[in-house]
């Protein structure tokens, strides 16, 4: 194991980010719900703003766990074209999954943010997660963010596999920081020793938190 928990993967990750970050009025995002606690940890530890930003990954009908692409909060579909064409996947399937999965995001951005997004333009955004695996949703989030018109984005997570950082490098085109980058990568979860799934009333205790010490946003 590498990390105890989340908030203890968040501390190690806060070490690296503030040797690298600009600290221009920058901005934890966190890809709930995992991402919530380790962008939670960072933004208390650095002192800087934190919030939330809700991506969904998109899963075959037969086995949801693997994920074909990912969706962003402006409904943007990012596809992994090697699962869409292996498995056969019509536009119709795609766009079926897309919009189930865009109603469970916007379900979580009323619930998360309480209806507001924060501002996003001219800051340097460090979008966090609990792990990359196939790296298709922090591809979303980046995506998503860069419409934004950012001055920098930064991604970060506790691990990944070497291929996933290859591709978001080669996809996002911004500076990535990993604390670890083991082999064999089977799941995220593999390097926790605590990994359970968080709860909506858990991601809300982590913002009413960030409330009280002054970081949430917005």
């Amino acid at each position: 194991m590498l990390f105890k928990d989340r908030i203890d993967a968040g501390k190690k990750l806060s070490e690296l980010l503030k040797e690298i970050l600009t600290f221009n009025n920058t901005l934890i995002v966190a890809l709930p719900r995992g991402g919530v606690p380790i962008g939670f940890e960072i933004a208390k530890n650095l002192n800087v703003k934190f919030s939330i930003l809700p991506v969904r990954k998109l899963g075959l009908p037969s086995n949801p766990e693997l994920a074909f692409g990912s969706i962003d909060p402006d409904g943007s579909v990012y596809l992994n074209p090697q699962v869409v064409n292996s498995y056969g996947l019509s536009e119709e399937i795609i766009k079926e999954v897309a919009q189930k999965e865009l109603k469970e995001l916007e379900r979580r951005l009323s619930l998360y943010l309480e209806g507001k997004t924060p501002n996003l333009s001219n800051r340097e955004i460090v979008i966090v997660d609990d792990g990359f695996a196939t790296g298709y949703t922090a591809l979303a989030a980046c995506g998503y963010i860069r419409k934004k018109n950012p001055s920098e984005i930064v991604l970060s997570a506790p691990v990944a596999p070497p291929d996933t950082v290859e591709f978001l490098k080669a996809n996002c085109s911004t500076p990535l920081v990993i604390y670890s980058t083991p082999e064999p990568f089977f799941a995220v979860g593999m390097f926790y020793e605590d990994f359970h799934q968080l709860s909506d009333e858990e991601v809300i205790q982590y913002r009413e938190e960030a409330k009280k010490l002054g970081i949430w946003e917005p």
